[in-house]
């Protein structure tokens, strides 16, 4: 998968077009996964002791990993892989051609 929890996206396509934000939560088998302060959608809360009215709360719904981009120097870019030397394996901005790291 070439997005992880931490890294900043932006949102290339759907209802909320143009955001920005940092992944919270990513569910790989599902493919999806929740950007901060993106996709918010009402739920229904019942009565707890800290909130003993209960009600809605807005909370961030989740969205497609392909409605996303990685954020690297300030451009939404793709990801690619390259192998060093060594053996081991990173990630690489397709638009720079530089690491991407957290």
């Amino acid at each position: 998968m070439h997005i992880k929890k931490g890294m900043k996206v932006k949102v290339i396509s759907g209802n909320h077009k143009g955001s920005e934000g940092k992944i919270l939560e990513v569910f790989p088998q599902k493919q999806r996964l929740i950007v901060e302060g993106v996709n918010f959608r009402k739920r229904a809360t019942r009565p707890t002791q800290e909130n003993p009215s209960g009600g809605f709360v807005d909370r961030e719904a989740t969205l497609h990993i392909s409605n996303v981009m990685v954020l690297h120097a300030g451009q939404a870019s793709r990801v690619g892989y390259r192998i060093l030397d060594d053996g081991s394996k990173i990630r690489i901005s397709k638009k720079t051609n530089e690491e991407v790291v957290l």
